[in-house]
């Protein structure tokens, strides 16, 4: 099992969108490292849920990969701001995974703690200049930052 990194904007999509709806398609990815990331991942994997353009940004919780290589649908919809009008259905560029909702964490962890807890290596969200919105954490990294927010989950 890979441990994943996810951002999402909460007032978008936040963590307890994720408690309520139980599942959701991790649609809207328009950057060809992060779309790669998202290839990468398998079933049972986990994925951190990142709080980004937030205060403070954050981890919030935890959810785990339940399908894989799903074409992200927007990209064909001419009212999605994620509509790519190069993507054609018999080929398209845009690939995502669905997402199962594990639990929202008792202990936030805010930017400026994982910069004080963690270097770039270890959190690579924290390297200079770092947009990606799909990010592999190291599995070191992960079962720390899964002590740090109390979670009952365990690497």
């Amino acid at each position: 099992m890979k441990h994943w990194l996810y951002k999402s904007e909460p007032e978008v999509y936040g963590i307890e969108h994720l408690r309520r709806d139980g599942t959701t398609l991790w649609d809207g990815v328009r950057n060809y490292q992060a779309r790669n990331n998202l290839m990468a991942a398998r079933i049972g994997d986990r994925a951190f849920f990142y709080h980004s353009s937030a205060k403070p940004p954050g981890v919030a919780g935890l959810m785990e990969v339940v399908e894989t290589r799903v074409v992200d649908p927007t990209q064909f919809d001419p009212e999605s701001k994620y509509f790519d009008p190069a993507s054609k259905p018999g080929d398209p560029r845009w690939i995502t995974v669905r997402v199962q909702y594990v639990e929202a964490f008792e202990q936030f962890l805010a930017l400026p703690f994982l910069r004080q807890t963690f270097t770039a290596k270890q959190l690579p969200i924290l390297a200079r200049g770092n947009r990606l919105s799909v990010t592999r954490v190291p599995p070191a990294t992960a079962r720390r930052l899964l002590d740090l927010t109390g979670s009952t989950e365990r690497s």
